[in-house]
């Protein structure tokens, strides 16, 4: 029996332990090579140490050497592999060390819209408007709370018992909400909207069916003539993409404000200032309101303000303004 032959009869092996155990217990198979990743994960991080988070270091650097380094670790295991093992386990890692571990290549995939994380061992993902359950899943709770934390620690927030909750903008723009026990009951929950670096347009939408060319020149004239408008809607229902085309009607000539939770909106015009709120800080302190920000941008001289989302006392002021 070729060496081949006794790698594939030991992966079969493995996957039959594994589906037997994932039959009983109700979670996704088992890697066969959780224990194999787990070890070389180690060993990266003993190798390349504080070097994982020099800040002087670029991106593409850091990925260089974090694949060199584990190509080396790899070889020094007594563990045969096939070249699409080695590949697949040298992947994983690294979108564990620079990543976000199992989501990452959901995260890479520009047909997924939305990945949705309930639990260490249920994950979703959105694609074409459609809901779909994948097989991705996290080691444990654990593994799920570390990603969190990195997600998080990344953009200046924090999630804990004190701060269960989170509501922030990932450096690309795309938009994560994280909620940990004791409010998520089965588990820690991850929610990633992701950003579109190539917006619809108002031909895009046309082109849809989602409006007639009648619709959308009568909307355009709406904002031209300076009109207020409220865009309503459920939860991706299509509002921020309906926002973003309308402001397109807006002429380069105006002042724009946009005032955000989370900064999604994207406008062509040069004379754009954007907003953002932020929460409290780690001692309570620091929270600056969409509310707070209306008011204050009413002192900037704007001849447009967007408001990206108003679900509280702002809508008052956003009225009067």
């Amino acid at each position: 029996m070729s060496l081949a032959d006794r790698l594939a009869e030991a992966r079969r092996a493995r996957g039959d332990v594994a589906e037997a155990s994932s039959r009983v217990s109700g979670r996704p198979a088992d890697d066969p090579w959780r224990e194999l990743k787990s070890s070389v994960h180690q060993s990266l991080i003993d190798n390349l140490g504080p070097t994982l988070y020099d800040a002087r270091m670029g991106a593409t650097e850091l990925e260089q050497r974090v694949r060199t380094t584990l190509q080396e670790v790899l070889a020094a295991t007594n563990t045969p592999l096939t070249a699409s093992d080695r590949a697949r386990i040298t992947q994983e890692i690294a979108d564990d060390i620079l990543g976000y571990g199992p989501i990452e290549p959901h995260l890479r995939d520009p047909e997924v819209t939305e990945v949705m994380v309930n639990g260490p061992d249920s994950v979703y993902i959105e694609r074409s408007g459609r809901l779909h359950k994948v097989q991705t899943h996290f080691n444990d709770e654990a593994h799920l709370r570390r990603t969190i934390d990195k997600i998080v620690t990344r953009i200046g927030r924090r999630v804990d018992e004190a701060s269960p909750m989170v509501d922030a903008r990932l450096p690309d723009g795309s938009r994560v909400n994280a909620v940990i026990p004791p409010l998520a009951v089965d588990g820690s929950l991850l929610t990633i909207r992701k950003f579109s670096s190539d917006p619809f347009r108002v031909s895009d939408l046309i082109d849809f069916g989602t409006l007639t060319e009648a619709a959308a020149e009568f909307l355009s004239a709406c904002v031209r003539g300076r009109l207020n408008i409220l865009v309503s809607g459920g939860t991706g229902a299509g509002k921020t993409t309906t926002l973003n085309v309308l402001s397109s009607f807006i002429p380069d000539d105006e002042r724009i404000v946009t005032i955000e939770d989370a900064a999604e909106l994207q406008l062509d015009q040069d004379h754009v200032l954007r907003l953002e709120s932020r929460p409290t800080n780690i001692e309570g302190r620091g929270e600056v309101t969409i509310r707070d920000l209306v008011r204050n941008t009413l002192r900037m001289r704007p001849d447009r303000i967007v408001v990206g989302e108003v679900r509280d006392a702002a809508a008052l002021d956003m009225l009067q303004a």
